[in-house]
């Protein structure tokens, strides 16, 4: 029975994750190295989550982690503590901040 459960919640978890997609209404930079090329910024999506992205500069932009504010639950998993679903959309978090030229805007200013 436990087994069912856990595999019951896994498919749960998917399902939820395949149906958030993130998407990008606002971006600020947190901080900056701009020296050793690290730089933070603060996102804010169209759902009201509010995230902080890592990154690295130096070849190019590489984003090097996400975390999610604790302001409202998570998305995806519901959960109102620590999580790690962010992460699972780094690829779309780093789509937009450098296809929509979020980052060259800000570093602009």
């Amino acid at each position: 029975m436990n087994f069912r459960l856990n595999s019951f919640s896994n498919l749960i978890k998917r399902v939820m994750t395949m149906s958030y997609r993130p998407s990008i209404q606002n971006v600020s930079i947190a901080g900056s190295n701009e020296k050793e090329g690290l730089y933070e910024f603060a996102v804010k999506l169209a759902d009201g989550t509010q995230c902080r992205v890592f990154y690295h500069r130096f070849p190019e932009w590489r984003l090097t982690n996400i975390n999610r504010l604790q302001k409202t639950p998570c998305p995806v998993c519901r959960k109102d503590y620590i999580c790690n679903c962010m992460e699972g959309f780094a690829e779309e978090f780093h789509s937009q901040l450098v296809g929509d030229q979020w980052i060259e805007k800000l570093l602009a200013e």
